[in-house]
């Protein structure tokens, strides 16, 4: 009904999804702003709490998109290796900078879609530097356990909290999110700009809100087939650390960019490595034909010599694309399944 409507402006129809779900999460309306996905609301937030002489402060490895607004606002940029147990180690982040803005926090983090506890973001919220927030994404909750921080923005604790439409509902093609934080917090990010939202955009996001079966439905089909996958590397001996989310980190046990290119030579594109893991390639949860054409391609990958992993690369992927938020500045789509 809404695609004729797509060359209008509709703020009223905005301003219900933005009700809507402030009455699911039991907040005040101010206390939600709705953005063209989560990527806008990152990059202001970081803008608007970090500068020369406050610094962004991330875990490593993690997602990099607000390493670059830190670029932008001439932030000292300090990356914290992430916990044994792969989570944020939020003590050592907190402890990192006196000075710091801003602290990141994705949880589940990407890419390694593991969980950082409720416990150790209290402790964040407790001891980190005054005037200082916390940024907590939330774009992966959905397909996890992790316990969400909406209620700490309701006790009006100093964070912003972030979600968005682009995985477990599938819109990242459409565009829709949420900063979710104090008025006076959304504020400061609110100086940066807002735009109207795509009408298509709105109302899927405000038809998602009224499924409630929609996200458990998801969750489970994206917990088996990656639970399956788990099983296999098990069985076949690789190594990968366990995930809650539509995403996983494996050891290659060699350059993971040679792993990668090797893959795509087979037609399975998979995701890129981090400078702090180099034989770490992140692996995006896909169908279940996918995974298996993920499955046959990474044994026959791993099973040739090392020096054989460096093919030349497929001119097009014929598996799932990337999400807009997936992708770094200066990254080929083609470099990723997702």
């Amino acid at each position: 009904r809404l695609l004729p409507e797509g060359g209008r402006y509709d703020f009223e129809l905005t301003q219900k999804l933005v009700d809507a779900f402030a009455g699911i999460e039991g907040l005040k309306s101010e206390y939600v702003l709705p953005y063209a996905g989560s990527s806008e609301p990152l990059h202001y937030s970081v803008l608007a709490f970090t500068s020369k002489d406050r610094s962004y402060v991330t875990a490593d490895p993690g997602y990099e998109a607000g390493m670059y607004a830190a670029k932008v606002s001439g932030a000292n940029i300090v990356k914290v290796p992430l916990a044994k147990d792969y989570s944020h180690d939020v003590r050592a982040m907190i402890a990192a900078d006196p000075n710091a803005g801003l602290f990141y926090i994705c949880n589940p983090n990407n890419p390694t879609g593991t969980i950082t506890s409720r416990a150790d973001i209290e402790y964040g919220l407790a001891k980190k530097p005054k005037g200082s927030i916390l940024l907590v994404d939330e774009a992966y909750i959905h397909f996890s356990d992790a316990t969400p921080s909406i209620d700490l923005v309701k006790a009006d604790k100093d964070l912003i909290v972030l979600r968005t439409f682009s995985k477990i509902y599938g819109m990242a093609g459409l565009r829709c999110g949420f900063a979710i934080g104090r008025p006076d917090l959304l504020a400061k990010i609110q100086t940066y700009g807002m735009n109207s939202m795509p009408i298509l955009a709105v109302a899927a996001a405000t038809s998602s809100l009224q499924v409630p079966e929609l996200v458990p439905e998801r969750r489970k089909i994206n917990t088996d087939i990656r639970n399956d996958t788990f099983s296999w590397l098990t069985a076949n001996n690789y190594k990968f650390i366990p995930s809650q989310t539509n995403c996983f980190m494996v050891d290659t046990g060699r350059p993971g960019k040679d792993v990668i290119a090797a893959m795509a030579a087979k037609n399975v594109f998979i995701g890129r490595v981090w400078p702090v893991w180099p034989t770490y390639v992140r692996i995006t949860v896909g169908t279940r034909s996918e995974m298996e054409k993920f499955q046959q391609a990474w044994k026959e990958v791993m099973s040739a010599p090392a020096s054989a992993s460096r093919p030349g690369r497929r001119e097009s992927p014929t598996l799932a694309r990337l999400g807009a938020r997936d992708l770094p500045p200066g990254m080929q789509r083609d470099e990723f399944l997702s």
